[in-house]
């Protein structure tokens, strides 16, 4: 069974082809499709079920008999009101680097404490079925926000994100692919959407 990956990065797609060996993975440069997604919607769930509904809508006089997997994620720290949220990848302006983005939320933590410093992942996927219908899921890592960046590995807001797992002494970019992808916020979504599809086949 065919599963359009309605995404560019190329991470996200490794990572998903390693968790759902139960479909023909293909991602959007695999098919050629060079589309622009646009997200705004005001929840990471609303910018997911938008992406893959505009992706099948898009394909279903192309293939036959296929899904469509979307996710949004973004960073949520609780002192700052759940800011960056949908606007992570453009919190310091529309281009913004990753580097401008961890500055400019530094900035705005300057004077919290550390105690007062947490924040989680979150990840909204949506699994649209060839006859339309769909399963969702929401994926969570929690942490807190470091004072400054650590770490070499990962993406985003990772060398000042720590992880609870290690009792917020290493943050995500300190951990090795295998070791965030245990922990992920998209590998709990992930899993999420497996056990739906795994109980909707019985």
């Amino acid at each position: 069974m065919k599963l359009i990956l309605a995404t560019y990065n190329e991470g996200k797609v490794r990572e998903v082809k390693k968790i759902m060996k139960e479909f023909e993975i293909l991602s959007l440069k695999e098919i050629g499709f060079d589309e622009e997604i646009v997200e705004d919607k005001e929840t990471f769930l609303g910018n997911a079920m938008n992406k893959a509904s505009f992706v099948h809508d898009r394909l279903k006089d192309r293939f036959q008999d296929f899904f469509v997997l979307a996710d949004d994620s973004g960073l949520e720290v609780k002192a700052l009101g759940g800011k960056p949220g949908v606007f992570s990848s453009r919190y310091a302006g529309e281009n913004a680097t990753d580097e401008q983005n961890i500055e400019k939320l530094l900035f705005e933590m300057k004077d919290i404490p550390f105690e007062n410093r947490g924040a989680n992942y979150t990840c909204a996927m949506v699994l649209i079925y060839p006859d339309s219908s769909f399963i969702t899921s929401i994926g969570r890592c929690n942490g807190k926000i470091a004072f400054q960046p650590k770490g070499k590995n990962g993406f985003g807001y990772d060398p000042v994100f720590l992880t609870e797992e290690s009792n917020y002494k290493l943050t995500m970019a300190e951990l090795s692919e295998d070791e965030k992808n245990k922990i992920s916020h998209r590998r709990k979504a992930l899993e999420g959407i497996l056990n739906g599809y795994r109980g909707n086949k019985i």
